[in-house]
């Protein structure tokens, strides 16, 4: 038997040690390519151009500072009318809600009773100058008598008595007449003026109760539609600022107030202020107040709610921003501006009322040179480099 010799191949030294290096290798391979893929997005992204913004200068605007009140309309006129004389209602003349004028008839309560007193009375004058006629007659006749030694004197002053007395029955006549024809004018109810009247509270035929029975009988109210008062109530620091704002004006000078009510635009109407209470009420701490409104087209009724706007300060500059560029910081207010390096920064402002043109006033943290962004501020955030385009700011008329 040979002996067979089996040859093998010898490991080379350090195999382990070799794959280890080929790995590593790969992962530092790897890493690399990663490294240089961000540095392209971060290359790419500062290579995109700044987002584009709007800006705009704060416009400048003569503003008076006013302060809001609610307050409630009522009837510079109104009145429930009852009747003056008893009767049966005969005839009513109107609609239920419509406008009637003064002057106009509404009511009719039967008029013959009072007609047949008003025929007594004048027979009872009738009667009555009958009498006075013969008083006045025998009166002369006893004189005449008197002086011839006729008649005695006692005569003459009966007669005189007598004439006295149908002269005062005259006058009772003529005053009964009077009444007997007021109370057949009342049986005419007309409206004392113009306004708005309200449904009827009775019907043909109903028995009404006037001043001499035992409860006179509403027959429908009315109230006047113009002008129309608007009240509200101040408080006492309003009250103050109102006051020294009217200093430097005349004596008895209205004040133009701004009314606003639901249903119209904001702020359409304006009333003449011409009353101010003579005390401060202890229990609320408030002062009444009262505005003259016009109301030609009668669309306000009394009742009715409306917001006030009353001026407490001269007209003065101020700065003017567009609300919808506000933001909020917490409880600050604040805008975001364009430097002069084309980077946006956060301003934090001071806030005054709104405009009725959207705009608000700034009165505080701006200055008429900032660059305010107005448009595009979803795109843009404090320290952003920003592409700006300047537009002008204007004021636009109130509505």
């Amino acid at each position: 038997m040979s002996d067979t010799t089996v040859q093998r191949t010898p490991r080379p030294r350090g195999t382990a040690s070799g794959y280890a290096s080929l790995a590593a290798s790969a992962v530092l391979s790897a890493v690399g390519a990663g490294l240089w893929g961000c540095d392209r997005q971060a290359a790419a992204a500062s290579a995109a151009p700044p987002p584009e913004v709007t800006v705009a200068f704060p416009a400048r605007g003569i503003i008076t500072s006013r302060t809001e009140f609610t307050g409630q309309l009522s009837a510079v006129n109104q009145v429930t009318l009852l009747a003056q004389v008893s009767g049966y209602l005969r005839e009513f003349h109107f609609k239920d809600g419509q406008i009637v004028h003064k002057g106009d008839l509404l009511f009719v309560i039967d008029p013959r009773p009072f007609e047949i007193q008003l025929q007594q009375a004048n027979a009872q004058y009738q009667s009555a100058s009958a009498a006075l006629t013969l008083a006045t007659k025998e009166v002369g006749r006893a004189t005449q008598l008197t002086r011839a030694g006729a008649e005695a004197v006692e005569i003459l002053d009966q007669s005189t008595q007598n004439q006295e007395a149908a002269a005062a029955a005259v006058k009772t006549a003529e005053a009964a007449i009077r009444a007997a024809r007021l109370n057949l004018e009342f049986t005419r109810i007309v409206a004392p003026f113009t306004g708005r009247i309200s449904m009827r509270r009775v019907s043909i035929g109903s028995l009404v109760n006037g001043a001499s029975g035992t409860g006179q009988t509403p027959l429908t109210s009315i109230v006047s539609l113009d002008p129309i008062y608007v009240d509200f109530d101040m408080s006492e620091a309003d009250y103050s600022a109102y006051q020294h704002s009217m200093a430097g004006r005349p004596a008895g000078s209205k004040t133009a107030v701004e009314i606003s009510v639901d249903g119209e635009a904001a702020w359409s109407r304006t009333a003449q202020l011409d009353f101010l209470d003579n005390e401060i009420d202890r229990a609320s701490g408030t002062m009444h107040a009262r505005a003259t409104l016009t109301n030609m087209d009668n669309a306000l009724a009394p009742g009715q709610f409306a917001r006030v706007r009353v001026p407490v300060s001269g007209a003065v500059p101020q700065l003017l921003i567009p609300d919808a560029a506000i933001g909020a910081d917490q409880s600050a207010k604040t805008v975001l501006v364009v430097q002069s390096n084309g980077v946006a920064a956060s301003r934090q402002i001071e806030i005054g009322p709104l405009e009725d043109h959207g705009m608000r006033v700034v009165t505080r943290g701006l200055s008429p040179t900032d660059r305010v962004v107005v448009n595009g501020l979803m795109r843009a955030h404090p320290g952003l480099r920003v592409a700006a385009r300047l537009e002008p700011l204007s004021v636009p008329p109130k509505s």
